[in-house]
């Protein structure tokens, strides 16, 4: 699809918006509250609005190759924080998906000196920590389960960033899931690893 389409589309898309109704823009420029954070996959196959049936408005979305969460991340520190700081999200959810391109190439040799392969230094860990379980799979099961194994790591990280650690600590609401879509039937699955606040041995340490 050529750009120009793309700007037809747009107007089309104004055009029947408009029809049904004449006032959504003006709500929409009116305010911007979400609820939830998006952090996904920058593929093109998972747009965080499509999949999840959600208007222009309701969620705040980042996407990255392979949905990472890495505490280096500047960009990803920067769109939590302002998140939850200044929007008051009290959902974040990491999605990644099957057949992500990301995951696959993790499992690949790496080729030194490419900034993909820079990006997924994160995901060949957790391939390393969990090589014991990975090993035994088919090639597709491996990719499948490394898919959910990077979200509970994302989450993981999440979970130990300054942002979410000091919404917790004052009292705030904010909720970290962990999701995973499934390309071939559009159906997203909880993983069922949500965190509402520090692990045990979190609170233990720091007492």
């Amino acid at each position: 699809m050529r750009c120009q389409e793309l700007l037809a589309n747009n107007r089309a898309w104004v055009e029947a918006t408009r029809a049904e109704d004449p006032d959504f823009f003006t709500r929409l420029a009116a305010k911007h509250e979400p609820h939830v954070l998006w952090i996904g996959c920058s593929d093109a196959r998972v747009p965080a609005n499509v999949v999840t049936g959600t208007d222009a408005g309701e969620m705040f979305v980042h996407r990255n190759i392979a949905n990472q969460v890495m505490p280096t991340d500047a960009n990803v520190r920067a769109v939590l924080e302002y998140a939850v700081d200044a929007l008051g999200v009290e959902d974040v959810v990491v999605c990644g998906h099957s057949g992500c391109g990301g995951v696959l190439a993790s499992l690949q040799p790496a080729i030194p000196h490419r900034q993909v392969d820079g990006w997924l230094a994160g995901l060949r860990q957790t391939i390393r920590l969990h090589g014991r379980e990975l090993n035994v799979l088919s090639e597709a099961q491996r990719a499948d389960r490394l898919v959910e194994l990077n979200v509970e790591e994302q989450v993981r990280n999440l979970a130990g960033l300054p942002t979410v650690r000091e919404a917790w600590a004052r009292g705030q609401t904010l909720r970290l899931h962990g999701w995973v879509y499934r390309l071939s039937d559009g159906l997203l699955r909880d993983l069922g690893i949500t965190r509402e606040g520090p692990a045990a041995e979190e609170l233990m340490g720091a007492a």
